[in-house]
């Protein structure tokens, strides 16, 4: 049962050294999990019944990077979806380590699995998952509403100023997006710029007769927070100005609790189907020197969260 102290009932961290935490609670059961492996060079799948368990349950690496081409480099921020019967995974890659303009940095690819347990290496390349002008892209993932299935991403537009911004599409098929995209949010407010101004790493979650996103701003040091988007459940998706967003971050550092930099989460539902729950991941100590992507110490956490009066999350501080 879940009471007063529910957040006590998940060990945090759930998983170590795995940044940009998906988790996907299927009707097997089980919870799968995927994150951004250090070296950036594989996709790693764990199950396990609890979210407690993830860190030594049964784990398997999917997928590794050829030694050349696209997707040979920097694999970032694997996301597994199960969709229309098939599993899929979404993630970023680049073709050099080193070089980055505008032809050598991240693009997103998808790949696929048409086996009922995704625990192999059956897995099938897609390809590219193309937007509608190439440049810096990443962060892809998908939900479904009302029998649509929509593609938000994270990408950087020659004529805006800065790193990324969110974008959003509908899909044909899971690996393919279908006419308009439109720009969902750029960086503007301060703490959406700190370091870098990014928006990434989305993740959709519909309650409350509403469509949330969540995304993170700024860089992937202790600055990195999250924001909140939202459009009404019945409204055009595809049209901006169904969405609203909040000016203050939702989810930010707690130097009381020790947890710097929470971002790039996902959502998932407590063991007992009763609760709401949000994984992410945190520094236990802020970025001390170098590029904080290098530091391996982000680690993937998890905790309840509730809803307002009004419908809207409240996620609290990221708990010790």
């Amino acid at each position: 049962m879940l009471g007063k102290n529910s957040q006590e009932i998940y060990k945090n961290p759930i998983v170590l050294e795995r940044a940009d935490p998906w988790v996907y609670k299927h009707s097997d059961g089980y919870y799968y999990f995927t994150g951004s492996v250090p070296g950036y060079k594989s996709i790693e799948v764990r199950r396990a019944k609890s979210l407690n368990d993830l860190e030594n349950g049964e784990r398997i690496t999917v997928w590794q990077a050829p030694e050349t081409g696209a997707m040979s480099c920097l694999i970032w921020a694997p996301e597994i979806h199960f969709v229309r019967g098939k599993w899929y995974i979404y993630f970023a890659a680049s073709d050099n380590e080193e070089i980055r303009n505008e032809n050598h940095h991240h693009r997103m690819f998808v790949i696929e699995n048409d086996s009922e347990d995704p625990m192999n290496t059956n897995w099938i390349e897609k390809g590219q998952i193309k937007t509608q002008f190439e440049s810096f892209s990443l962060d892809g993932t998908m939900f479904e509403h009302q029998e649509r299935l929509y593609y938000v991403w994270a990408q950087q537009d020659p004529v805006i100023p800065g790193n990324s911004n969110l974008y959003i599409s509908e899909m044909e098929n899971p690996w393919t997006l279908k006419g308009k995209q439109i720009l969902l949010s750029v960086p503007e407010y301060a703490w959406e710029k700190i370091g870098f101004s990014v928006n990434e790493g989305a993740a959709a979650i519909i309650r409350n007769g509403k469509v949330f996103i969540t995304y993170s701003g700024s860089a992937t040091d202790e600055n990195y927070a999250m924001g909140l988007l939202w459009a009404d459940e019945n409204s055009d998706l595809l049209n901006g100005f169904s969405w609203n967003k909040a000016v203050e971050p939702v989810f930010k550092s707690s130097s009381k609790n020790q947890q710097f930099g929470p971002g790039h989460n996902s959502f998932t539902i407590s063991e007992d189907g009763k609760k709401d729950v949000i994984v992410y991941h945190a520094r236990p100590e802020p970025n001390k020197a170098g590029d904080p992507l290098n530091n391996p110490n982000r680690h993937a956490r998890a905790q309840i969260f509730e809803w307002d009066e009004k419908g809207f999350p409240l996620f609290g501080e990221p708990v010790r």
